[in-house]
């Protein structure tokens, strides 16, 4: 992933552990899906503006390949890039690094489709320009 790569910094609250003491498997999409609302935030495309004029960005597919676990006040890095994979698909390719020694937790690819008003899938210029080639 590219050094110019966007990223924010979270920690691990007691709350999202389970018996085992590490995270909790589902809260890791939780951890995913907030990189993603920032990134696109960062990049001057405003979700709710997007959905109030009838376009929905949902999700198709998640794929998460868990890696090692993250425990109670760790403090960790979640890393978002898009890909364009066809005419009216793209990825998130994500990944979470526990800090500060950048160990490599989990890597994520959520796929997505935008849809207009009469849910058919649709072409979100707006997002063309954060899009890289697969």
């Amino acid at each position: 992933m590219a050094e110019d790569l966007f990223q924010i910094t979270l920690e691990v609250r007691d709350y999202e552990c389970d018996l085992q003491g590490i995270v909790n498997n589902s809260v890791y999409q939780n951890y995913l899906e907030h990189a993603r609302h920032k990134f696109l935030k960062a990049k001057k495309l405003d979700f709710a503006k997007l959905t109030a004029e009838g376009i929905h960005l949902v999700v198709i597919k998640a794929e998460l390949e868990y890696k090692k676990s993250l425990k109670p006040n760790e403090t960790f890095t979640v890393s978002v890039e898009m890909e364009k994979v066809g005419r009216v698909r793209w990825a998130f390719v994500q990944e979470i690094r526990r800090q500060p020694d950048n160990e490599l937790m989990l890597k994520g690819r959520i796929s997505g489709v935008g849809l207009n008003q009469n849910g058919r899938p649709h072409v979100v210029p707006e997002l063309e320009p954060l899009l890289k080639q697969a």
